[in-house]
């Protein structure tokens, strides 16, 4: 399996091996779970963000039609003055 060396201040350090001592498991195991917990976290945003874009995208003329002041302004109809 593939290593990451990560580099810690002295006071990381130490929280991290109280942490780790308070929840009965070592320091690696902590970490890598704090990872993966991440890892997690970031594909489900990108998800739910995907499953917003089909849904906005599908009902699109819905929303136009809903909050028309949110349009934006149509091609050469800029302000004068």
């Amino acid at each position: 399996m593939p290593a990451l060396n990560v580099e810690f201040s002295d006071r990381e350090l130490e929280d991290l091996r109280q942490i780790a001592k308070e929840r009965g498991t070592s320091m690696k195991a902590l970490v890598r779970e704090a990872a993966a917990a991440d890892i997690a976290r970031h594909r489900a945003l990108q998800e739910g963000a995907e499953a917003f874009r089909r849904f906005f995208s599908a009902h699109a003329d819905e929303f136009a039609a809903a909050f028309p002041e949110d349009e934006p302004a149509a091609k050469g109809a800029g302000r004068v003055g």
